[in-house]
C-alpha cells in the first residue's frame, strides 16, 4: 500500500505535467530514492464540466470505477490532477480505501500564506458552478472573485480547450488575455484551478499577479504525504 495512486487522464497532458512535478519535487539522487506511483490515465471519463452544467453525461460511474481499479491495485493515497472532478469529491473519497487529497484545499492553503490577497479563480465553468473553490476561500476569509464575460472567462475557456487539443501556444495567448483582464479588475493573485492552465502558463507573458498552480500544489501535498510515510525508503532498498 506504500504507493501513490493517480486518478488521471483528465486530461492526459495534465496528468503528465503532474507526474513531472512529483518527480521534480522528490528529493532523490538515484532511481531508488523516488516515490512509487501507480498512474491510471483513463481519458474516457465523460466531460466533468458539461455534466455539472447539466449538458453532458454523468462521469461519476466512470470515476468510481477508476477508484475501484486503484483500490484493487492497492495504493496508500490518491491524487486527482483534475479540478472539476472534485465536484464529486465526497463520493470519490467514500469509495476510496485510501485518503484522497483535495486539490482546492491545497491551493487555498497556498493562497492563505499571502496576506491581503484578492484572488481570481480561473477554472472551467463547471468547477465554478460547483463552487468548491469559493467555499474553501470563504472558509479562510480570503477575498476572491470569478471571471465573467468582461474579466476573461471566455479566454479561460479558450485556454483550456486549446491545451486539451494540443495547441499550447493558442492556450498561452488566451491565458495572457485573461490574466490582463483579471489584473485590470484588481486581482493580486490567481488560482489556476484547471490543470490545463499551468501548461499554458509556462510561456505566459510577465504579470504582476501571483499565480497559484493547482497541479503544483497538489503535487507538493502528495509528495509531503508520501515522504512522511517513508515511501521513498522501502526496507529492501539499501
Amino acid at each position: 500500500m506504500s504507493r501513490i495512486g493517480i486518478l488521471g487522464g483528465m486530461g492526459p497532458s495534465a496528468t503528465v505535467d503532474f507526474m513531472d512535478k512529483l518527480v521534480q519535487l522528490t528529493p532523490a539522487t538515484r532511481d531508488q530514492d523516488h516515490l512509487p506511483v501507480i498512474v491510471a490515465s483513463l481519458p474516457h471519463v465523460p466531460d466533468r464540466s458539461s455534466a455539472i452544467l447539466g449538458t453532458g453525461a454523468d462521469p461519476l460511474p466512470a470515476l468510481l470505477a477508476n477508484v475501484d481499479l486503484l483500490n484493487h491495485i492497492g495504493v496508500g493515497v490518491v491524487a486527482i490532477p483534475c479540478n472539476s472532478s472534485h465536484h464529486w469529491y465526497p463520493q470519490i473519497a467514500e469509495r476510496s480505501r485510501a485518503p484522497v487529497i483535495h486539490i482546492a484545499q491545497c491551493c487555498v492553503a497556498a493562497v492563505a500564506a499571502t496576506p491581503r490577497a484578492r484572488v481570481a479563480v480561473l477554472a472551467t465553468r463547471g468547477a465554478l458552478a460547483s463552487g468548491f473553490y469559493q467555499s474553501a476561500l470563504r472558509e479562510r476569509g480570503i477575498a476572491f472573485f470569478v471571471p465573467d464575460s468582461t474579466t476573461g472567462q471566455h479566454d479561460v475557456d479558450a485556454c483550456i480547450r486549446a491545451v486539451k487539443a494540443g495547441d499550447v501556444p493558442a492556450g498561452t495567448a488566451a491565458l495572457d488575455r485573461a490574466l490582463a483582464a483579471i489584473a485590470a479588475a484588481g486581482a493580486t493573485a490567481v488560482i489556476m484551478g484547471c490543470t490545463e492552465i499551468p501548461i499554458a502558463a509556462r510561456a505566459a507573458a510577465p504579470t504582476p499577479l501571483t499565480l497559484v498552480d493547482s497541479s503544483l500544489e497538489l503535487a507538493r501535498a502528495t509528495v509531503a504525504f508520501a515522504l512522511d510515510k517513508g515511501w521513498n525508503r522501502p526496507a529492501w532498498v539499501s
